[in-house]
């Protein structure tokens, strides 16, 4: 028996080891809603979690990951097996999931240890806007960039939608719009991309749009905090977290 006991106890701290060796190289995201509504919270990697105001998302991403995004949806509706619809950001009527959202839906974008061991980071408004959002990285010496306007009150009727502002290639589908075509590394800004630039002139508003809206920290020195309505004022009530641990093989 002891040598059964033994052997148990030897996986059991095996089994520690390796966690913990994963989490280690492992980023930190917290996703927290600071709106005055539910945002139902959105990541690839990492599923998607129902965020009442107030509520703050743990994932933990493994190091290297590449051309990832979290994004808000709004106006869903989920049964309890996890499929439903949401307004705006919806991905494929999943919960948890596993396609990026349907335009418009504001961008939190990120790739870790990139080059010159980076990582990169971005708010993009290529695809639209939902949810005003702000990404701030706990390495207090690296950019926090933020789009807290509202850019749907300024919406142009052709480009509005319930719940959202959808971009001009969206819409209208043309390679000047879209940055293809001809206009591929030749695409200047629009007078729809500018609406949305004037308003968050941090945010990616057109596919070209590198040199004011791209920011780096130097790998594995930060985590990051993505929040939904930064400019709304912190509840007073303790945030609940809800962790979820990803796999890295």
């Amino acid at each position: 028996m002891a040598t059964v006991s033994n052997l148990a106890l030897l996986l059991v701290a095996r089994l520690a080891i390796s966690l913990y060796m994963q989490e280690a190289g492992a980023v930190k995201f917290d996703i927290r809603n600071q709106c005055g509504y539910t945002v139902w919270a959105a990541g690839l990697p990492g599923g998607g979690q129902q965020l009442n105001q107030g509520q703050t998302w743990t994932v933990n991403v493994p190091a290297g990951t590449k051309g990832a995004r979290f994004w808000g949806r709004t106006g869903c509706s989920f049964d309890a097996s996890g499929r439903g619809t949401c307004q705006t950001g919806d991905c494929g009527g999943q919960l948890s999931c596993t396609v990026s959202g349907a335009v418009p839906t504001t961008l939190a974008e990120y790739t870790l240890n990139g080059s010159s061991n980076q990582d990169f980071y971005d708010i993009s408004l290529v695809n639209g806007f939902n949810v005003p959002l702000s990404i701030t990285p706990t390495n207090t010496q690296c950019t926090a960039p933020a789009c807290k306007a509202d850019v749907n009150a300024v919406c142009p009727t052709e480009l509005k939608v319930d719940g959202g502002c959808k971009s001009a290639c969206a819409v209208f589908q043309t390679d000047q719009y879209c940055c293809r075509g001809t206009y591929v590394g030749n695409c200047p800004a629009t007078t729809y991309s500018m609406v949305f630039k004037n308003q968050c002139p941090q945010a990616y508003s057109y596919a070209n749009d590198d040199d004011s809206s791209t920011f780096v920290c130097p790998s594995g020195s930060t985590d990051y905090v993505i929040v939904f309505c930064p400019s709304q004022p912190i509840p007073t009530h303790k945030y609940i977290h809800v962790y979820i641990r990803l796999n890295v093989e």
